[in-house]
């Protein structure tokens, strides 16, 4: 039977040859393919400084940690998001809230957030840390985001691990011409793969030499960011408490290679949605909507049950398509229903509009290798299912 994932790597000739060649290289690690992978990525998003790390998770700590995210304080993200999202906060001692979804592009809602945070203020609680996470690879609606922001004081930090070669009003996502930060992840099933690695992007050098360190055991050799001088060439200091969230050359290289086919990755995605969407239309689903302030990467791409559909469950279709062979997933189960959020003090009803989202919801298979014989298989098995 045909196996079909939702989402898978690309990798080819000249992505095995830039591995190899790191493997019989002098650098395996800390070596100078990273700082090359930073560059060539900061250059593409159109942003001043990258630094690369070994996942995303890793990247919203450490950008949590230079944002001075402290305990007590607040981070507010979406839920519907992997639980990454609003972890970092809890790993820096922060408290964690989540600002409903938008019912048609699934992102962060920008005037449920308005209203949010007006609430908050007169609470005295407002978010010293702000989370978009740009769900499928489309973007939030950053500028708006952007001034609500600045009128409350939140550092924000764009959680892009969909999003790597998407635009927003016709700037590519990662320039954070709307953010302090933004966070990318190059997991096998996203845009460009590194095996697992993450990377941070910002404009600012303050934040630049701080994750850098951060990056690293909080270590410095640089005598200027020292406590007194240099006591020579070998000397470091710990002048923050960092984490060894380091990357490889061996990574990197990869990256660096995937880079080259970014754009026919995302192009690729695109005319695959786009022929999801016209071949999908007359059956009983709410297909992805896309916004005209931006482009989408596709890094998903999730049907949606009509409400009004009451043949099967979504679990029944679901568990139909598996058997198909199509390796269909579910993103996300809103990050406040988790037992470990529940704990802290959230529950079924909080965030309807994630929650009303979750219960349809259906990732199909979506990446660049993708055949139109195996997309039309998909699209021959969803009309099946679903008659």
């Amino acid at each position: 039977m045909k196996h079909i994932p939702y989402g898978r790597q690309d990798i080819n000739a000249d992505d095995i040859k830039a591995v190899t060649d790191i493997l019989t290289s002098d650098w395996l690690t800390q070596g100078p393919s990273v700082e090359e992978f930073e560059k060539k990525v900061a250059q593409y998003c159109g942003a001043r400084y990258a630094v690369a790390v070994n996942s995303a998770t890793s990247a919203l700590h450490i950008a949590c940690l230079a944002a001075d995210l402290q305990p007590g304080e607040w981070l507010w993200t979406s839920p519907n998001t992997f639980v990454a999202s609003a972890n970092c906060g809890l790993y820096c001692g922060a408290n964690v809230d989540f600002v409903d979804i938008d019912s048609k592009t699934y992102n962060l809602s920008a005037s449920v957030l308005e209203q949010k945070l007006h609430t908050a203020k007169a609470a005295g609680k407002l978010p010293k840390v702000i989370i978009p996470v740009h769900f499928s690879g489309q973007s939030c609606d950053m500028e708006a985001i952007a001034v609500l922001a600045r009128q409350y004081g939140c550092t924000i930090i764009e959680d892009a691990s969909h999003a790597i070669g998407g635009t927003y009003k016709a700037t590519r996502i990662g320039s954070c011409a709307y953010s302090d930060m933004t966070v990318l992840s190059f997991h096998p099933v996203k845009i460009i793969t590194t095996g697992e690695g993450g990377m941070i992007l910002t404009n600012r050098q303050d934040l630049y030499e701080k994750l850098v360190r951060l990056r690293s055991h909080g270590i410095t050799r640089n005598p200027e960011q020292m406590e007194g001088e240099s006591q020579g060439p070998w000397y470091y200091q710990q002048i923050d408490l960092g984490h060894n969230y380091r990357i490889t050359d061996i990574q990197a290289a990869l990256g660096i290679s995937q880079m080259n086919r970014i754009d026919e990755f995302v192009s690729k995605r695109r005319a695959l949605a786009d022929r999801y969407s016209q071949k999908l239309r007359n059956l009983p689903l709410q297909l992805p909507y896309q916004e005209e302030k931006g482009n989408s990467a596709w890094h998903l791409y999730v049907i949606k049950l009509n409400k009004s559909y009451k043949t099967k469950t979504r679990r029944q279709v679901f568990e139909e398509l598996r058997a198909k062979g199509l390796g269909v997933n579910v993103h996300y189960i809103p990050v406040h229903t988790q037992p470990y959020y529940k704990q802290l003090g959230f529950k079924q009803g909080d965030f309807p509009q994630a929650e009303e989202y979750y219960e349809g919801a259906i990732s199909i298979p979506m990446y660049s290798s993708l055949t139109l014989e195996e997309q039309d298989y998909v699209i021959d098995a969803i009309t099946e299912v679903l008659k």
